[in-house]
């Protein structure tokens, strides 16, 4: 059996996988260890998890492969430093530094923190480096359920690449059209993130979020910096950024254009200003996405589409994507980002460079994304009583009776189990739930349980039979990748006075039989649930619909904001004793909140950074 390690590393969601003649054995963020959001180094505890998991040592792995290229990214950084000369002198000199001794020499790098692993791993003859943008397309296309399939990546920059397309037939895959920097979606999209007050890289969904509470009244402003053309191609007008050779993301010429400043998030609150800013990018981007997508469709008349990058976990465009029927199956890599580029690069390996065959199943291979670590019973109680926790242990059917009660009676859930996920939504192995039905749900999640904004929406998790009936969309959504609108017999239309309400002050409107996951512009992010992939999550939906006659529940990720999805029992405890929450069920055992020792109580809102 011949095993591939993947690694991505060095700018942000570091991640390493395994896989197995084809097969996806373990993946995992580096962020879940170390407890550092986005941790961009190398993924050491990562590595040592797939490994581990695999039950191999790392000089017993065939091949290692690197999911991008530095020397064409150090090309394309001196290239842009040339062509903005002398701007961007201080940018130049703060990145070089760290290129010459470090990222410049990776491969040596690589092979010096490989060797930690394994005193036996001898030779850097077995490491390989992948495309930035071949390694987003790979890990869309070859776990996807399509023979055959054009792939569109799209995000902020790989080596030269933001926007590429790629046909895969087979066991191929080959790019055949891409956009180069400075003009990135990604990038755009982040300028926007950045002006609005959120974090590059990782408030962009915020951005997204915070969207449907305002009006695209900006969007002919966006359009005079960015020059989109019929088959969504685009150009960014670099008049007005600021990110090629600087130290911020926009500059006074884009200030000037939309009126404002960037917003401070120290000390500036969120307006209606910058709810307009949001809703007017998301507008402009679903136009690029779909423009793009119909270009495609016509050039290459494939009837499969498939998604990567940090642009495909904008589920609101792939939504309008999936609404407009410009393809008749799309499929998104749920590891979008830079971490799933890890998988992407092993895929790539294995497939194209390597040229296996490759067996098309009726369902993706990503194993529901639940590719990250597991604990058993018995480590599940040794961490618990370590930690001082009250518990108490059930057979599994009263586990699941006694939790589909407590959601009933609206308790708020931290909810652990199985095998943890892989990319950044929890999709019910790290999952904190609720009830969907509670109109008081969605407020105290985010400001008691959270810790975060207030306008944040959740995700509704239903069991796929009952799709259709509560959403119009009847197609498989098992990673949260695609927002739709809830049905018209299950929403609570506006009276005339709360439609004349604007911004923030929608969110308490209670719009539908489910309101702590209606969004204020009638949809949600839906994820579709089936036995096969997460045979628990199954069985406690279908219980709580058994108790409620409601197929549905709340699902947030397991955390407070600014940290990572919990890994561990210890993780998750630490985040159950630091929350408002009621309970916390963890394999077998019930933590009920009230009788944990007070002294227990974490206060570490403090200790992640904001997001």
């Amino acid at each position: 059996m011949k095993s591939i390690l993947g690694i991505s590393a060095f700018y942000h969601d570091s991640a390493a996988c395994i896989i197995q003649d084809g097969e996806i054995i373990a993946a995992a963020q580096e962020e879940r260890f170390t407890r550092i959001k986005h941790d961009p180094s190398y993924p050491k505890n990562a590595i040592n998890f797939v490994l581990k998991y695999s039950n191999l040592k790392l000089s017993e792995v065939d091949q290692i492969v690197f999911f991008e290229k530095p020397f064409l990214k150090f090309e394309r950084l001196i290239e842009t430093y040339v062509a903005f000369a002398p701007k961007g002198f201080v940018s130049f000199s703060k990145a070089m530094p760290l290129w010459i001794k470090e990222k410049l020499f990776q491969k040596n790098l690589l092979f010096n923190k490989l060797k930690e692993h394994d005193d036996n791993f001898k030779s850097d003859e077995n490491i390989y480096f992948s495309d930035h943008h071949l390694s987003h397309a790979a890990s869309a296309f070859f776990p996807s359920p399509f023979e055959e399939a054009v792939v569109l990546t799209a995000d902020g920059v790989g080596e030269w690449a933001t926007t590429t397309v790629a046909v895969g037939k087979g066991n191929n895959l080959e790019v055949k059209k891409e956009i180069l920097f400075p003009h990135s979606l990604g990038l755009l999209y982040s300028a926007f993130t950045y002006y609005t007050g959120f974090k590059v890289n990782s408030g962009e969904y915020k951005l997204m979020g915070l969207a449907p509470y305002g009006s695209p009244i900006f969007k002919d402003k966006i359009k005079k910096i960015v020059d989109i053309k019929d088959d969504g191609s685009f150009r960014l007008d670099q008049k007005y950024f600021n990110y090629a050779t600087g130290l911020t993301m926009t500059n006074d010429k884009f200030h000037k254009l939309f009126g404002q400043k960037p917003r401070d998030p120290k000390k500036d609150q969120i307006t209606q200003f910058h709810m307009d800013i949001a809703s007017s990018i998301q507008i402009v981007t679903e136009e690029i996405m779909i423009k793009l997508a119909k270009g495609i469709r016509n050039e290459y008349g494939i009837k499969n589409l498939c998604l990567a990058g940090g642009v495909a976990l904008n589920c609101v465009a792939n939504g309008k994507i999936l609404k407009e029927k410009i393809f008749d199956n799309v499929w998104i890599q749920p590891a979008a980002g830079d971490a799933g580029g890890s998988l992407g690069a092993a895929l790539a390996l294995w497939y194209i460079e390597q040229g296996n065959n490759r067996a098309v199943g009726e369902t993706d291979s990503m194993k529901g994304s639940y590719l990250g670590c597991a604990f058993d019973q018995k480590q599940i109680e040794k961490e618990l009583n370590s930690l001082g926790a009250n518990f108490q242990t059930f057979e599994y059917e009263n586990l699941i009776n006694k939790t589909a009660e407590y959601l009933a009676n609206e308790k708020a859930i931290g909810w652990f189990q199985g095998r943890m996920e892989f990319g950044p939504r929890a999709l019910g192995g790290r999952s904190i739930l609720g009830d969907p039905r509670s109109d008081k749900m969605q407020k105290n999640l985010n400001l008691k349980v959270k810790y975060r904004e207030s306008f944040r929406p959740f995700a509704p998790s239903i069991l796929r039979e009952d799709l259709s009936e509560w959403f119009d969309l009847d197609v498989d959504s098992p990673y949260m990748l695609f927002v739709s609108d809830i049905n018209t017999e299950k929403k609570i239309e506006m009276t005339e006075v709360q439609k004349k309400k604007f911004g923030i002050d929608k969110l308490n409107i209670k719009r539908s039989e489910i309101p702590a996951v209606t969004h204020v512009d009638y949809s949600a992010r839906i994820q579709t649930v089936i036995k096969n992939t997460n045979k628990s999550y199954f069985d406690l939906i279908t219980k709580f619909k058994e108790k409620t006659g409601c197929p549905v529940v709340v699902n947030t990720s397991f955390n407070v904001r600014g940290e990572p999805i919990v890994n561990t029992p210890t993780d998750a405890f630490n985040c159950f004793m630091a929350t408002e929450l009621d309970y916390l069920v963890i394999g077998n055992c019930i933590l009920n909140k009230i009788e944990q020792d007070p002294s227990l109580k974490k206060d570490y809102i403090k200790k992640f950074e904001l997001d």
